[in-house]
């Protein structure tokens, strides 16, 4: 029987060799060194050494300079100058919001109303005429004749710059109806009135090509002039004596002819007036002066 010191059956492994590759004996151009030795020892490059690292060229960056790359300022160099612009006004539009608006210096001005120092008042001192703020107690009436204008003038509207005086056989007030713009007044509208005696019929003479509004209760009398009925329009309470003069006056249809079709003419607290969306100035004045004198002359014919 044999047993495990027998030589022919198990071998006690005294005699055991490593094989030679895993051996740690390195024999120059026998066997390749131990994979464990390769890791702890360096690459047999002739390059590196164990302290340096490779790098790829142009990874070193230059040292932090802050002026390295500032061109030379020139010391006589002057930041240049913004001109001022208008300051922005603030306006209510579309339905986002509010947007910005710049002011117009030069459309604020021509807006602003100023007496007309050297206009219509200077004109009314050279004929006589007699100037007033619009609140004496002579001027009261003309708040009653705004009230019967064919045009809207609002609650804020006042009369001022308030002028009288005599053209002709007529006596006229003229004046402009102003409305407040910020902390100044504006003249919308330019109205001359000649005082009546006696009875005075409701009427209205208008350019066709407006819209009229508070016509309730007045009916439209036809003059026979196709011409002059094609461009006016001649309203009135009643088809009186008066009105019928008035519509069929040829030196009334002349001179309405020859307008441009911008003012309108109404009776009203004792008066008749014209009216024209402008602010006076001599030569609306002597232009109301002559179409009022024509269609008094015209309502006072009968008399």
């Amino acid at each position: 029987m044999s047993t495990p010191r027998d030589r022919d059956g198990f071998d006690d492994g005294s005699d055991w060799q490593e094989p030679p590759h895993l051996s740690g004996d390195e024999r120059a151009g026998e066997v390749e060194p131990n994979i464990a030795d390769r890791r702890q020892r360096p690459r047999d490059s002739g390059h590196t050494s164990d302290h340096e690292a490779w790098q790829p060229p142009g990874w070193d960056l230059p040292a932090a300079s802050p002026d390295r790359d500032r061109p030379p300022v020139d010391p006589s160099w002057v930041p240049p100058t913004v001109p001022p612009t208008a300051a922005p006004e603030r306006t209510r539009g579309g339905l986002f919001g509010s947007r910005q608006r710049a002011r117009d210096p030069e459309m604020e001005r021509a807006f602003t109303y100023e007496g007309d120092q050297l206009g219509a008042q200077s004109w009314a001192l050279q004929h006589g005429w007699t100037v007033s703020d619009g609140s004496g107690p002579e001027d009261a009436v003309l708040a009653d004749l705004l009230g019967t204008a064919p045009v809207r003038p609002g609650k804020e509207a006042r009369p001022a710059g308030v002028l009288r005086g005599r053209a002709g056989a007529v006596e006229l007030v003229a004046f402009d109806v102003v409305y407040p713009w910020g902390r100044q007044w504006v003249a919308k509208y330019a109205v001359t009135a000649a005082p009546l005696l006696g009875a005075v019929p409701t009427l209205r003479l208008s350019p066709s090509r407006l819209w009229k509004h508070g016509t309730g209760g007045l009916v439209p009398v036809i003059s026979g002039d196709e011409a002059f009925d094609s461009r006016w329009q001649l309203l009135a309470a009643e088809d009186g004596p008066q009105v019928r003069r008035l519509a069929q006056d040829p030196a009334v249809h002349g001179l309405l002819l020859g307008t441009d079709d911008g003012d309108e003419f109404w009776t009203g607290a004792g008066h008749l007036a014209a009216v024209r969306p402008d602010g006076h100035r001599p030569q609306l004045i002597e232009h109301h002066a002559r179409l009022l004198t024509a269609i008094v002359g015209a309502l006072a014919a009968g008399y």
